[in-house]
């Protein structure tokens, strides 16, 4: 039995905190110890107690004055994406069609896709990310490789094989049929193995003839109990075509309603422009709404309205995502710093409290995994990451007039980034160090 003792100032959350002086939402030991036994979390509080508790054979890696929280969660990804982020001057569609479809046409090849979920993987770990809800793309190889890269590192992740059957190039459509059969296959071949999550995957419905959506939603029945991931309301010319496609549909989200596909695991990313009537509909069936706040403003997409789907009669679930490549950073601490801007435009803050729950027990929830991970309780996963807010010399600079928890926190979100990620712990075993 491996045993680890982390020592360090250990932030672990129990609820979303409602405001800078909400201390019952979170749990802090300045002196604290986690207790790592195998890939689990054995124990958590102050220093001298766990280590007492732990007895004199365990080895002690000392992280102090660094934060200990629970690794971060990034909630909608695209793993094919890593060579069009940072491309420059598209919206939407027109993004889609001359940066991502060309990229993702290579993972025919199956060496290609395995090169990129390696390096995928080595830079979700160098920002902190432990788990991720990533798209693949059409082709069965490519999960197949971000699969395997995934066990090897026994990691918890959440993926599928993109389905779209139309308006695309030739070489990234598949048929309903063949959707179907290589989904079921890769649920069969992948689906609960290791820390493994499969995804439906339509990618939206522009891309998915109504066969197709016919298809997703049978794979849902067929296959309680998994997630589905698309794409929804992100752009007014992608709202508008999909109109067109759907005319009979009341609006977008109704597309989805019709075919089963909303639901407690369904992660719609963006949801920028949503009406009442589609918010109602998210929130009555438990579904989930993707902020991705780099990506929205990168493509001139919209604002999305944190407040409003928080506070609303029937509030939403929402996650946080990079969105990459659409979105311009791996890192969820860029993330929440952009989208403190995004809510801040809008008139609102989110306290650096809320932020950090987020990208961690938030995002778990609106995920469905917060048993496994997104806090650091006894008996959950050992996923952890350590923070160092001296990370940059302008950090440290800045550290030298922080003097509360929340000061720090909000300073690691604005300026931090993979430089002030010390380690990462995936399933107990340091991950971040022994990268090459």
């Amino acid at each position: 039995m491996t045993t680890l003792l982390l020592r360090g100032r250990v932030l672990s959350f129990r609820t979303r905190p409602e405001g800078l002086d909400d201390r019952a939402s979170y749990m802090f030991e300045d002196d604290g110890g986690v207790l790592i036994r195998d890939d689990k979390i054995s124990a958590i509080g102050d220093f001298a107690t766990v280590a007492r508790d732990a007895g004199n054979d365990v080895k002690v890696v000392d992280h102090r004055p660094n934060l200990i929280l629970p690794g971060f969660i990034d909630a909608h990804v695209h793993m094919p994406q890593m060579q069009v982020i940072a491309s420059y001057g598209a919206e939407l569609l027109e993004w889609l069609n001359s940066y991502t479809f060309p990229e993702e046409t290579k993972f025919a090849d199956a060496q290609h896709g395995r090169r990129i979920a390696r390096l995928f993987c080595d830079e979700m770990v160098r920002h902190g990310t432990t788990t991720v809800a990533a798209y693949c793309s059409v082709h069965r190889q490519s999960v197949d490789a971000f699969f395997e890269e995934a066990l090897s590192r026994d990691m918890l992740v959440i993926a599928g094989k993109v389905m779209m059957d139309r308006n695309a190039p030739e070489a990234l459509r598949d048929t309903p049929q063949t959707g179907y059969d290589d989904t079921s296959a890769l649920i069969a071949e992948w689906h609960a193995k290791g820390r493994l999550h499969y995804a439906v995957t339509p990618r939206f419905a522009i891309t998915s003839s109504p066969e197709q959506m016919e298809m997703a939603g049978a794979l849902m029945r067929e296959n309680p109990g998994l997630h589905m991931q698309t794409h929804l309301s992100e752009n007014h010319a992608e709202i508008a075509f999909t109109q067109e496609l759907y005319p009979w549909s009341k609006d977008y989200t109704d597309i989805y309603e019709h075919y089963g596909l909303l639901g407690p695991k369904a992660l719609f990313g963006h949801c920028i422009h949503l009406s009442e009537r589609e918010a109602d509909a998210l929130s009555d069936s438990g579904s989930v709404a993707v902020f991705c706040p780099t990506s929205n403003l990168f493509l001139g997409s919209g604002l999305f309205d944190w407040q409003r789907y928080s506070k609303r009669s029937k509030p939403l679930r929402i996650a946080a995502a990079t969105d990459v490549g659409g979105g311009t950073n791996y890192s969820m601490l860029r993330t929440m710093d952009e989208g403190y801007k995004v809510i801040a435009l809008q008139g609102e803050k989110i306290n650096p409290f809320a932020s950090f729950w987020q990208i961690t027990l938030g995002n778990a929830k609106a995920l469905s995994i917060d048993e496994r991970v997104g806090t650091l309780d006894p008996g959950t996963d050992a996923d952890i990451v350590v923070l160092d807010a001296r990370g940059t010399p302008g950090m440290a600079l800045r550290m030298e007039n922080v003097e509360t928890l929340a000061e720090e926190l909000f300073l690691l979100q604005t300026l931090g980034d993979d430089r002030a990620v010390r380690e990462v712990y995936v399933a107990g075993r340091p991950a971040k160090s022994v990268l090459v």
